[in-house]
């Protein structure tokens, strides 16, 4: 006998209940996704202000006192210089990469618990690292623990974005900016790497938890141009030419672009410094090149929900990156020139990494983090103008200061500095303000 019930519980699903069962796992895994994200870019900011720029302040303000760049000790300027590639933008980029990678190449869905453990793991390997470069307590052990840490959830996160195969049967051939972002993940594990040989190196033989400066010079080319520049051109190439209406990516001058700026990096850390000063140089004019930023437009930029001057930033972002690289060339010919190798890394970092980060971040975060609007345009327009002003008074001043050419340039050192940590507070308090705000509707996003 069956009764109505259990006749009820045979009927066939309809079709309309498959159709919301599907549609409603895949809004709680967007929503989900979205969380995720929110989390590794709120710890990011919580890296950039804290044991990031708040300790890049304190530095300058010391060596401005001093007069001499030597005057700090190094341990601290490389916890600041940890905390700022790895803590902040390293969790921006694995945040972004959790949540677009996949979908750009249409990848089966990875498991959550993955992006999570990954977000645990390198936050306590960073942190772990600034602590024992701070406070030399067990750093022998804590080290070398924290880059094993950082390895291992870079392992899992490459694991996550990478290795699924693609959900259609029939892949489509690669793009070339996906060729340049894989270039970009290999500089990120060989900076991993890297970091965990040379901690391994001190732990067993050295007096302190600082890398030699030989060694620290080789080793930034490798983080910086090698893992953060080459990140950057991957999702300008695939993002910028429609938000700023650009004519079509030439992805062959993409790809030569790449292949230049490695041989660079590799040039750098065999330190034939002017050889790479070229090619890093020759690579982001290519890269330039190949994404049209200064070529007449094919459309109208997409500023709705920015500020209409996003354009003009990402614009001299790439002008600063031309800048750094030039730089880079003129000290390698220069010989001992330490205020000309240290204004070319503000010049990338700030100048470029952080001005594309400002940009590119508020034109896309708040969409991807539940789709929100950010709170305020005019707020983006001061930050991204205090940014610049800082950046601008940080490079000529350090090549003023540090190789004697002008005493008063030391005193302009904190006011770059202090300039710049506005600029990434508002920053943060842009993005803190937006993420509290409530989602709006998919309609009124366009």
């Amino acid at each position: 006998m069956f009764d109505g019930a259990q006749v009820a519980d045979q009927r066939p699903v309809s079709l309309d209940d498959k159709t919301k069962y599907v549609m409603d796992r895949a809004i709680a895994r967007e929503q989900s996704l979205s969380r995720l994200l929110m989390t590794y870019i709120v710890t990011g900011l919580v890296f950039m202000l804290l044991p990031g720029t708040f300790l890049g302040v304190w530095n300058l303000i010391k060596i401005s006192n001093q007069e001499e760049a030597d005057s700090i000790t190094p341990a601290w300027i490389q916890a600041h210089g940890h905390a700022q590639l790895f803590g902040w933008v390293g969790n921006f980029i694995l945040g972004i990469g959790f949540y677009s990678i996949p979908k750009l190449r249409k990848l089966k869905p990875f498991a959550l618990w993955e992006g999570w453990v990954c977000w645990a793991l390198w936050v306590v390997g960073v942190t772990t690292r600034w602590f024992s470069n701070i406070y030399p307590w067990q750093w022998r052990i804590l080290m070398p623990m924290s880059a094993a840490l950082e390895i291992v959830a870079f392992l899992i996160f490459f694991q996550a974005v990478a290795s699924h195969r693609p959900s259609h049967d029939t892949p489509k051939p690669l793009e070339s900016w996906i060729f340049v972002v894989i270039a970009a993940t290999l500089g990120l594990l060989a900076s991993l790497a890297l970091n965990l040989g040379a901690s391994i190196q001190l732990a067993l033989h050295a007096s302190s938890p600082a890398f030699p400066h030989e060694f620290d010079q080789r080793y930034l080319i490798v983080s910086t141009w090698g893992f953060l520049v080459p990140m950057v051109w991957g999702f300008s190439s695939r993002w910028l030419p429609v938000f700023l209406g650009l004519k079509p990516l030439r992805g062959s001058w993409l790809l030569v672009a790449a292949g230049l700026n490695t041989a660079g990096v590799v040039a750098g850390f065999l330190e034939r410094f002017t050889a790479a000063g070229i090619l890093l140089l020759g690579g982001a004019v290519m890269a330039v090149g190949a994404i049209r930023f200064f070529e007449p437009t094919a459309k109208a930029a997409k500023t709705i929900n920015v500020h209409s001057s996003f354009p003009i930033f990402i614009r001299i972002a790439y002008g600063w990156l031309l800048i750094a690289a030039t730089l880079g060339i003129w000290a390698a010919r220069a010989g001992a020139a330490p205020g000309i190798w240290g204004a070319s890394r503000p010049a990338l970092t700030v100048g470029f990494i952080a001005a594309m980060v400002f940009s590119v971040g508020q034109r896309i975060l708040p969409s991807f983090c539940g789709m929100r609007v950010l709170w305020s345009t005019r707020l983006m327009l001061v930050m991204l103008v205090l940014l610049m002003i800082g950046c601008t008074l940080r490079v000529t001043s350090e090549i003023l200061a540090y190789q004697n050419y002008a005493a008063w340039a030391w005193n302009v050192l904190p006011i770059s500095a202090l300039i710049e940590l506005a600029a990434v507070t508002l920053f943060a308090i842009n993005l803190m303000i937006t993420f509290l705000r409530p989602p709006i509707t998919v309609a009124a996003c366009h």
